[in-house]
């Protein structure tokens, strides 16, 4: 990634950061703050690295913005028909919608603005919002405030690393590792308590209780 963003500059940023934004969590992060780094002019590595820590946060927002809007889109128009057929292959239920958006009825606004300020979880706030069919405007106006929050705190931390920014990334790296294995272990024991919901859910419609998978 860092590599992408010092040969293509800022049409690498917008990218990055609108297929992240889409769902697809690709690092926009690390790129974010790379940006920031670059614009501290302690690193020279091409001639396309002479960036402007404002346009980074800029463009970051508005690459955001274009992925979010996409991946909205994709949750609000192709959602339950996806749900539909393939749903049980990502242990996903009609019920599991119908409870997003009650949840997202009250506390929609909440849930978009503090998603685009946690990575990960952040490439999937448009998709979720989309399906729950929040307006529009609603979405758009606490996914801007978000996301720039988060790309100025990024940007401003590449910034003020600078040059130490290759040390410091290989810190981070290391610890990954123990990080990775953790959420690893977090995510099969998620899914194992997935499955046992659903088993749950269809012995109570197996018995006469509202609802279908």
């Amino acid at each position: 990634m860092q590599h992408l963003l010092v040969q293509w500059g800022y049409i690498a940023l917008f990218l990055v950061t609108a297929i992240s934004a889409f769902g697809v969590p690709i690092g926009s992060e690390l790129v974010m703050a790379y940006g920031g780094a670059l614009a501290s002019g302690q690193i020279l590595t091409g001639p396309k690295d002479h960036f402007s820590l404002g346009l980074v946060i800029l463009i970051a927002v508005v690459g955001e913005l274009v992925g979010s809007l996409f991946g909205y889109g994709l949750g609000r128009f192709g959602g339950r028909p996806f749900i539909d057929k393939a749903g049980r292959y990502m242990l996903l239920t009609h019920r599991d919608l119908d409870r997003v958006e009650g949840f997202l009825a009250s506390h929609g606004e909440g849930f978009v603005f503090v998603g685009r300020l946690l990575p990960l979880l952040r490439s999937f706030v448009s998709i979720v919002a989309g399906l729950a069919e929040m307006t529009i405007a609603r979405f758009v106006v606490f996914t801007v405030v978000g996301s720039a929050i988060f790309s100025a705190a990024l940007g401003g931390i590449g910034y003020a690393v600078g040059s130490n920014w290759h040390r410091v990334v290989k810190d981070f790296s290391d610890a990954g590792y123990v990080v990775g294995a953790i959420a690893a272990v977090v995510v099969l024991v998620a899914i194992g308590h997935r499955v046992k919901v659903l088993r749950e859910e269809q012995q109570l419609d197996q018995h006469g209780e509202p609802g279908a998978l």
